[in-house]
């Protein structure tokens, strides 16, 4: 009987541990499209695994880039970017050249 809690909060956490398109979706509203416009436009500018490599190291490809501004510098190296990243990359991934995916909506 125990290994019925076990196995139910196992299932319970590796909910939280997935990436989610929607919430990288919804950072790149908040975080991003100030600066960069319609992010599907954005994702469809690079392919899959040019994304992937952005986002190597925690996104510290990505950073570099960024540091030259001083407001993005300060969103990638925070808390809340290395808690977005992974959702961040699942966005840009769902919606890159070589998907054949196409947002639905303006984003």
């Amino acid at each position: 009987m125990k290994k019925i809690p076990t196995i139910l909060v196992i299932l319970l956490l590796s909910q939280f541990a997935y990436a989610s398109v929607y919430k990288g979706q919804k950072e790149y509203m908040k975080k991003c499209k100030k600066c960069h416009g319609n992010g599907g436009k954005l994702a469809k500018a690079r392919t899959t695994s040019e994304w992937e490599n952005l986002f190597k190291n925690k996104g510290l490809p990505l950073i570099k880039i960024h540091d030259k501004n001083d407001t993005a510098a300060e969103y990638f190296h925070s808390k809340r970017f290395k808690k977005k990243v992974k959702h961040l990359l699942q966005f840009f991934k769902k919606y890159a050249s070589d998907s054949g995916n196409v947002p639905a909506c303006s984003d």
